[in-house]
């Protein structure tokens, strides 16, 4: 009997799932250790907080949302991937380089680079379908 091994791309998918809270605490980070009357954090309303943000600050709270939506694809793409016998090699390249393009793109967004986070997003996109049907027989 064979037992199952944690690849890299499942450690990728956790690298993922990391990411959004990351973004999160760089949206917030303005805000700690500030008094609430002087426009500190509000742990009772976070989301309000949140959406007064401005400058890198919202984009940081953009990217974790986007972060957040980029990551039941990525999830779904590494299982489908593994249930179908894809080559393990490529398959972790691959989710290497998907983790990769998101945090790019999270550095590209939070810099305020449209253009250049947009293209970025598109490769993470493309990484992803790759994986998706890198077991496709």
């Amino acid at each position: 009997m064979q037992m199952a091994r944690f690849t890299i791309a499942y450690w990728c998918v956790l690298l993922a799932a990391v990411l959004p809270y990351v973004c999160a605490t760089l949206a917030k980070s303005g805000g700690f250790g500030k008094p609430r009357s002087q426009g500190g954090y509000d742990n009772n309303d976070p989301r309000g907080w949140l959406a007064r943000q401005t400058d890198w600050h919202a984009r940081a709270n953009a990217a974790q949302a986007n972060s957040f939506e980029a990551l039941p694809f990525f999830i779904g793409a590494v299982i489908i991937a593994h249930q179908l016998g894809a080559p393990q090699t490529a398959l972790d390249i691959l989710a290497v380089l998907f983790v990769t393009l998101r945090i790019i793109y999270i550095a590209m967004y939070v810099a305020g680079l449209p253009a250049m986070r947009s293209a970025v997003w598109t490769a993470a996109l493309v990484a992803n379908v790759a994986i998706l049907f890198l077991g496709y027989r």
